[in-house]
């Protein structure tokens, strides 16, 4: 596995310490440990994970400004604990709503040693942070209206929201509210990932 994620970060450009790549192959191995129990994730394989869920998460990490980001909807800590990983002075918000994502992310703070994550469960609509955030970040979580109405209590005056997505459609920007502003669209470049994928970056 660690020749793999060598290669595919080779690839994407991406410069990691040893440590972190080996973090990132433990995240792996838990996420495929816990999701035999739990159905995490539905994909299956461990290889494929470093490709579905590792690098097409840390691709997005060249675009992030500032220090302080959530990641809403994150699932079983996606994107939001690869992105923790390679990115050790940035802090990360991971919210769910579902508890067993969240006790796997708890799981994997403790096991990875990571002291730059802070798990919430909780509604995103409902969840008021004492303070807010350089970046809201999303992976496939909703559609762009969406995503701005239930998050807009989310960033800073100064903020952006960052939306990981497949297919670029230009009605979701259409179907904004005139008060967001589209900043980039990014065409990111996965190895070995069958698809599209864009970051969207609003204001």
């Amino acid at each position: 596995m660690k020749a793999k994620l060598d290669r595919l970060l080779t690839q994407a450009n991406i410069r990691l310490s040893d440590q972190q790549k080996q973090q990132l192959i433990d995240l792996v191995n838990l996420l495929n440990k816990w999701n035999k129990a739990y159905n995490l994730t539905s994909v299956r394989d461990p290889q494929e994970m470093l490709v579905k869920h590792i690098l097409d998460s840390i691709v997005v990490s060249p675009y992030l400004q500032g220090e302080s980001f959530i990641d809403v909807g994150t699932g079983p800590g996606l994107p939001g604990l690869p992105l923790a990983i390679a990115n050790p002075n940035k802090h990360f918000v991971l919210l769910d709503s579902l508890g067993k994502r969240i006790s796997f992310i708890r799981n994997s703070i403790r096991e990875l040693k990571l002291t730059n994550v802070t798990p919430i469960l909780s509604r995103v609509e409902e969840y008021q942070p004492n303070e807010k955030f350089d970046g809201v970040l999303s992976r496939a979580f909703a559609s762009l209206k969406d995503m701005t109405n239930w998050c807009h209590h989310l960033p800073k005056e100064s903020g952006y929201f960052y939306a990981l997505k497949g297919v670029y459609h230009m009605e979701e920007v259409q179907e904004l509210n005139n008060k967001y502003t589209v900043q980039q669209i990014i065409p990111l470049q996965v190895p070995e990932l069958v698809g599209e994928r864009h970051l969207i970056i609003l204001q």
